[in-house]
This record gives C-alpha cells, sequence and structure tokens, in this order.
C-alpha cells in the first residue's frame, strides 16, 4: 500500500496518500488544533472543475468584432500545448515590441502555494522581468491602508510591533488584551508559507488561567474564540474610531495618560490632544460623544478606559477595521491609545497590528533565512495599490493619488494573471466585468475553472501544490516541510514553472529564465541559503537528500527579547524609529504636507461616506463581508468541507432574529441581498452571533451569474463583492474598502435557479479558427485605441486519524 508522503498548506502540515481510488489527508501529528480546511483538499484529485487541458476563449481566438464584450459568457476551444504556447508567446512578443513593458500588467497573489519554488507570484514576475518588465501592484487587500499608514507613524511595515509582541509574552504578562476587531480563531488557522502547529487556542487559555481578562469590539459574536471568555461589546461596524476617541478622551481628563512617555518616544501629541479636547473644531470627543455613533454606552467606555490604565494592556486592531473607509485612521489611532498608555515596548504590552488574523504571527521569528527564488528587477516604474485593478484598466492615463504621490494610470493592453483570483479580491464585480472588457489579451494559468479563468482569453491549466515537488516554508513557523508530490498532474496540467520555461523557449529567454535547473535541482539550489545558515550557526545542517528523505527539518528561531520596540523602549537615543523624528509620529508633518482631505497629519474620526442622501433608508442594513471559515479566500470552494456548510447550494448570510422576523425571514429560506450595485442569493442563517442591523456573509462563493451574457445579473451562489463598493480608503493608501457594505434583504421567491459554478466546462469544437490564415493577427481596435468595444462526482473524502 502506498505511505503517507509529508505536505503542506497555508492552513496546515499533513500528510496524504493516494490510495484505492481516493486521497487520504492526515494531519501533522504535533499540531494540537489541526484546521479543518483540511477536508478540502482531496477534491483537488477529481473534481469536474479542474482545467485539463489548455484552452483559448474563441473570440480572441477568431478575433470577431467586439469579442472582448463577451469575456465571461464565450465559448471555449481546447487546444495543444504546443499552439498554446505559441500563442501566448506570439501575444508577448507583439505587445513588448509595438507598446512596451508598461503595457503589460503582472496580476498575481500570495497565496497560491505554501511552497517556496512553485510559487505562482515568484515564478510570473520572475518571467515577466526577464522579458523586458511589466506593470506591478503593491500592497494587499488585506492590510492595504495599514501597510501606508504604519511606515508613517512606527517605520517600516512588519518591522515593529510584528516583531514585538508574542504570544508566549501574552501568556506571561498581558492583563488586558483589548482586541479592535476582535481575533477570529479562523483567520489564525492559517499563514502564507504554511503553519505547522496552531497554537493560538493554547496561549490564550494559558493567559486566562494566569489571569488575563480579553475585550473585543465587533459586530460579530463570535470574533474572538469562544473558548477564551472574552467580553463582547457589539460596535456599529465602521465606528471604532469613535470609540478610541472616546477612550483616549476618558485618559486625558482623568490623567490617567502617561505624558512622560508621549513627551519622550512620541512626536507631535499636542496637536492631536487639541482636536480631542474640542479645541480644534469645537468638539469634544468625549464618551457621550463617542456613544451616540458607535452605539457603546458611555460608562462602558469610562470604565474600559479605567481598566486600560490600571493593567499590563495590549491593543490589537485586525485586518478588517482598515479594510473600509478611511482605514487608516483605526490603525493610527490604536497606536496612539498604545502610546498614552506608556506601555509599548512593554512585555505583553502596547500594540500589534493584526495579532491573530494570520497564524505565525505572534510566535518567536526564525534564526535563519528561508529558500528564495530570485526575481530579478523590474525596469519598469508604473504601478497600482493592488485594489485599483477595475480603475486602471478602465481610466488609462488618468490621475490618481497615492501616499504623497501623483501618479498616471498606465495603459494596459495584456493582462496576465497567475495565482490569485481577482474576482474573489476585487470589490464591485460587476465593475470589474466590465473593466476585464478593456484589455486585448488576457492570459491566465489556473488549476480550476474560477471566474477569473472564464474571464480570460487564454487559460493554461496549472498544477496545484498535491501534484508537484516543492519546500514548505513559513516566516515564524519552525518547521520545514518536504511537500512531495502525492499525485500525477490532472489531466495536461503543469508547473508554473514549467508553463514559463517553454514560453521563454519560444521567446529566447529560457537560459536567462531556468539558468539551466529543472525543478529538481532549483529545489536543491534553494535549500543550500537555509543550510549554509544552519552550518554556521552550528545547527543540523543535513544535505538536501537527507532532508528530503527526513520529509521535515526543525529550524532555530530567535529569542522573545521584547523586539524593536523593547529596544526602542530601552534606548530610543541610539535605536530611534525609521520616521521623520525619529519617534512614534502621533502627528505626522509628512502626511499632513500632502495636503488629503481625507488623511490628514493625525487620526481623526471621518463619518462614513454615504452613496446618496437616501442610503441608510434604502439600505438599511450594513453587511459585513468577512474571510470564511470554511476555505481560504476562495480557494478550493468546490471541496467537501467547504460545500458542506452551503445551504442549498448557497453561500450562508446569517442575520439577527429581530432583523428577520421584521422581513418574514426563516431559517433556511434563501434570500436576495441587494443595494444599487448588484445583488446575490443566499441562505439564511438566523444568529444571536451578530448585532441587530448586521449581516454576515463571507467572500470566497464563487461568483456565478445567472446569466452570464447580462450585466448586472443576479449572483445565484452568493459573492458579496457584487455589492461592496470599488472605492479607496483614502489618497494615501487606495486601500480595499470590502468590508462593509449597506445593503437589504428580501425573501427569494421564485423558481431557485440551480448552481452550476462546480460542473465540468464544456467545450466546443475548433470552427473555421483552425483554418484562419490570420486567427494570429492584433486585436482590432477603436478610435480611442482600445480594443473593440461594441455592447453587448464521485467526491473524495478526508481521513483524520
Amino acid at each position: 500500500m502506498n505511505s503517507f508522503k509529508t505536505h503542506s498548506s497555508h492552513w496546515g502540515a499533513f500528510s496524504g496518500r493516494f490510495a484505492n481510488g481516493r486521497l487520504e489527508i492526515e494531519p501533522h501529528p504535533d499540531d494540537p488544533h489541526p484546521s479543518l480546511l483540511l477536508g478540502n483538499i482531496p477534491a483537488v484529485a477529481h473534481s469536474p472543475v479542474r482545467v485539463r487541458r489548455p484552452a483559448v476563449r474563441r473570440g480572441w481566438l477568431e478575433r470577431e468584432t467586439g469579442h472582448a464584450q463577451r469575456r465571461g459568457a464565450d465559448d471555449y476551444v481546447e487546444v495543444s500545448w504546443a499552439e498554446a504556447t505559441r500563442l501566448v508567446a506570439d501575444e508577448l512578443k507583439r505587445v513588448y515590441d509595438h507598446h512596451g513593458p508598461s503595457a503589460i500588467f503582472g496580476g498575481s497573489y500570495g497565496w497560491s502555494s505554501a511552497g517556496r519554488f512553485h510559487h505562482a507570484q515568484s515564478q510570473i514576475h520572475r518571467f515577466l522581468n526577464v522579458l523586458g518588465g511589466y506593470v506591478r501592484s503593491v500592497n494587499t487587500y488585506s492590510s492595504g491602508a495599514a501597510m501606508v499608514i504604519i511606515p508613517h507613524v512606527l517605520g517600516p511595515y512588519d518591522s515593529f510591533d510584528r516583531k514585538s509582541v508574542t504570544w508566549d509574552a501574552i501568556e506571561r504578562s498581558s492583563e488586558l488584551v483589548l482586541a479592535f476587531g476582535g481575533m477570529a480563531i479562523k483567520n489564525a488557522d492559517v499563514h502564507g508559507g504554511g503553519i505547522s502547529t496552531h497554537t493560538v487556542r493554547q496561549k490564550l487559555a494559558g493567559a486566562r488561567a494566569r489571569g488575563a481578562h480579553f475585550t473585543f469590539i465587533s459586530p460579530l459574536a463570535d470574533d474572538f474564540p469562544a473558548d477564551a471568555g472574552a467580553e463582547w461589546l457589539p460596535i456599529i461596524p465602521g465606528t471604532d474610531v469613535a470609540m478610541m476617541l472616546g477612550l483616549a478622551h476618558v485618559l486625558v481628563t482623568e490623567e490617567l495618560h502617561d505624558r512622560a512617555f508621549l513627551d519622550r518616544y512620541t512626536a507631535g501629541y499636542d496637536r492631536f490632544e487639541n482636536y480631542l479636547l474640542g479645541r480644534e473644531d469645537g468638539q469634544h470627543k468625549s464618551p457621550e460623544w463617542a456613544a451616540a455613533i458607535c452605539n457603546i454606552a458611555p460608562e462602558t467606555i469610562r470604565k474600559l478606559a479605567r481598566k486600560m490604565a490600571s493593567s499590563r494592556t495590549l491593543i490589537t486592531v485586525s485586518h478588517s477595521l482598515q479594510r473600509a473607509d478611511y482605514g487608516e485612521q483605526p490603525v493610527w489611532m490604536g497606536i496612539v491609545l498604545a502610546a498614552m498608555l506608556g506601555q509599548i515596548g512593554l512585555d505583553g504590552g502596547g500594540f500589534s497590528y493584526s495579532l491573530g488574523t494570520l497564524g505565525n504571527i505572534g510566535k518567536n521569528l526564525l534564526a535563519v533565512p528561508l529558500p528564495t527564488l530570485q526575481q530579478f528587477k523590474n525596469p519598469v516604474p508604473d504601478y497600482i495599490p493592488c485594489a485599483r485593478i477595475a480603475d486602471m484598466l478602465l481610466n488609462p492615463g488618468a490621475e490618481f493619488h497615492y501616499n504623497g504621490h501623483t501618479l498616471h494610470y498606465p495603459d494596459i493592453r495584456l493582462v496576465y494573471w497567475a495565482g490569485g483570483n481577482p474576482f474573489h479580491h476585487h470589490q464591485d464585480i460587476n465593475r470589474l466585468r466590465t473593466a476585464f472588457r478593456r484589455p486585448e489579451t488576457i492570459i491566465v494559468h489556473e488549476s480550476a475553472w474560477t471566474s477569473t479563468a472564464r474571464h480570460a482569453d487564454i487559460v493554461l491549466p496549472a498544477t496545484t501544490t498535491l501534484e508537484r515537488d516543492d519546500i514548505g516554508a513559513a516566516d515564524r513557523d519552525p518547521l520545514m516541510i518536504a511537500m512531495k508530490r502525492l499525485i500525477a498532474p490532472v489531466g495536461e496540467a503543469r508547473d508554473d514553472y514549467e508553463i514559463f520555461a517553454g514560453i521563454a523557449r519560444e521567446l529566447g529567454r529560457f537560459d536567462a529564465f531556468t539558468e539551466n535547473r529543472s525543478s529538481g535541482e532549483w529545489l536543491a539550489f534553494l535549500y543550500e541559503t537555509t543550510r549554509q545558515a544552519l552550518a554556521a550557526g552550528g545547527h543540523d545542517a543535513p544535505d538536501f537528500e537527507t532532508f528530503w528523505k527526513r520529509g521535515e527539518l526543525l529550524l532555530p528561531v530567535k529569542p522573545d527579547d521584547g523586539g524593536p520596540a523593547r529596544a526602542f523602549l530601552h534606548d530610543s537615543g541610539t535605536k530611534p524609529l525609521a520616521t521623520p523624528s525619529g519617534k512614534i509620529e502621533i502627528f505626522s508633518e509628512t502626511v499632513e504636507s500632502f495636503g488629503y482631505d481625507d488623511c490628514k497629519g493625525h487620526p481623526r474620526w471621518y463619518p462614513p461616506r454615504m452613496e446618496t442622501p437616501d442610503d441608510a433608508r434604502l439600505h438599511p442594513l450594513h453587511l459585513v463581508c468577512n474571510q470564511p471559515y470554511q476555505r481560504l479566500h476562495s480557494q478550493l470552494d468546490y471541496g467537501d468541507f467547504s460545500r458542506s456548510t452551503k445551504i442549498r447550494d448557497r453561500e450562508p448570510v446569517r442575520i439577527h432574529p429581530a432583523d428577520a422576523l421584521t422581513r418574514g425571514i426563516a431559517d433556511g429560506d434563501i434570500v436576495r441581498l441587494f443595494n444599487a450595485r448588484g445583488n446575490c442569493l443566499a441562505g439564511t442563517v438566523i444568529s444571536e452571533d451578530v448585532m441587530p442591523g448586521v449581516m454576515q456573509l463571507a467572500t470566497g462563493a464563487w461568483f456565478e451569474p445567472q446569466d452570464a451574457a447580462v450585466d448586472n445579473s443576479i449572483c445565484i451562489h452568493g459573492n458579496p463583492n457584487v455589492l461592496t463598493r470599488d472605492i479607496g480608503t483614502s489618497k494615501l493608501s487606495q486601500g480595499s474598502t470590502g468590508q462593509i457594505a449597506k445593503v437589504d434583504i428580501e425573501l427569494f421567491t421564485g423558481d431557485l435557479p440551480p448552481v452550476r459554478v462546480f460542473e465540468a466546462m464544456t467545450f466546443t469544437p475548433r470552427g473555421r479558427a483552425s483554418s484562419s490564415p490570420d486567427h494570429h493577427r492584433p486585436p482590432e481596435r477603436d478610435g480611442n485605441s482600445r480594443a473593440s468595444e461594441t455592447p453587448i462526482q464521485t467526491v473524495g473524502k478526508m481521513a483524520i486519524k
């Protein structure tokens, strides 16, 4: 019988084998809380939704007039790898030769693989850089606002607070953990690159046993592990900054703030205090003022502020809060609160951004480097914030603001996407569909027929991690995993590296891209970086063959010394922060100098944007579009565990009993959620874990319009991004605002359309394109030099032992 082989995923290390016609999975034996997401993995081996052969959209292949308008609704023709490779190479050469690298957008995202080599984002960037460069994106959908504001306040992102507060410190020293946005355990189940042991529950339990108290502020009761005994303060979505200001007001007016810390370690506090106490605008940001906005009682705010001042307090801010209007403000204000308490740098105290949002944040740092594939230098200066993809495609040449710069959107002719699914990540999908009609060519590597694949012109079947060898390793996780191939490639799927190598050969860049190494040779080569560091430090440093045979290798970690925050606290003179003042910038002269009306020089309250004067009446409910617990983003939505949570094949939406009662909605009903942007179906779960006036519909259900040929057709599967707004958090970061939407809901009546997104793709036979002598000619152009725009089965099972 086939033995189990080691492997890894973003949601946990595991072993697997393919035997008796099914893929069996066993979690890593040392993982105390294996993720249920492992239950989605077996479907990879057999799902009908897998991309099995290269395919080309018929309209693009035959160069039909107005064909771009049919992206998302057109037929596909399967072709050979030889033809697909030639088509891609010819198109890349045409665009590079006629329009230059600034006409090519290299799309990807960081969650395609836990492997260090077969990581689509690294592969596509390396490939396009070898060809001459590409337009890139910066930051992430998850933390786009935080990644811009934190450097202005604390210094480089991920180099201060995320390296200064550990779960060990919380377990031994924290007395109060105040979590704005909570710490949903589902989020701590995953980490980019893998997570070998899920320990957050244990650390919280240890802290609680010592006497630590947890308070979380969120509209959802399950945004904190239930067994931690945390106090829940339900808050109106998007109003956390108002509550933070109310807490700060109490600290100042009751003289509970640490003035000595503020004077020594921060810059610009007095200017912030003038705003806080109403000297600037005549409005005290008192608990009463805050309560009228966030719906948390003034006395609750006062008691909490006093407890914060009398305890070793850690303040955390989740990703979710900054994925909304003015998302920079809650992160900045959380830092200010921690500074006012004077506890930044103390063991188990201070501030930590996104603690609990990723499984390895809060673990000790590794003492050796990880294998990393060189991507080469991108010579193209053009870039966009990642959440501005639709803006870029729809508005070539238009001006936009970002972090003090005035930039212009490039004129993109070709989009090349490998790794990621923008029809999951991006907001206002109907607008994104319009944007995806603008480029001349869209090329996608995919393992499954996602909505992104169904909007592409050329779809190349890519293997999943189960179909190739790789090295699994992640920052802050001490276990390196030999990710051994568990199944043969499905259909004609190829590794991204092999796909790019074939195209590079057609373009005469094979040697530069591959350096004449096979995939196996690359693994051994990359592993050597870590092996040499291990040997230099006197640690166990086996050669690659020995590591591969063992299946895993324990890596050394750095001591928990409080990190940069502790060093700054003890010696701010010789170890200043990388900010203009060398201190924590409560007021930033740099940000103020940008002159933005939506992000000024210190944190402040900005009321949420209203789309119309009647918005509150027409769309009275807040919809929280958070991360799912049954999958990672949209990955493996076709897996057993993800599909088992659906209601009559639809994504579940949670609603408070009072809101359901007034609308005549019962548990299990199919409902329609709607606003001015779009509408979708979902299955109802009535729950008191959402506060009144709030609903929750997780992201990640694969977008399926009832009629793909019709604009704004209802999504029958339940993707909330047909409802979210595609606008930036502010001019500073242009981050995603997809966490919250204003909607209404009603009982769905009529014939329920079947969900077919997980059924096998059908293909049409080759038509006249096969004999057309000019089907490789450039796409048609209109008078504005844009592409023509004529209007328009068996389920495997997981064995966990």
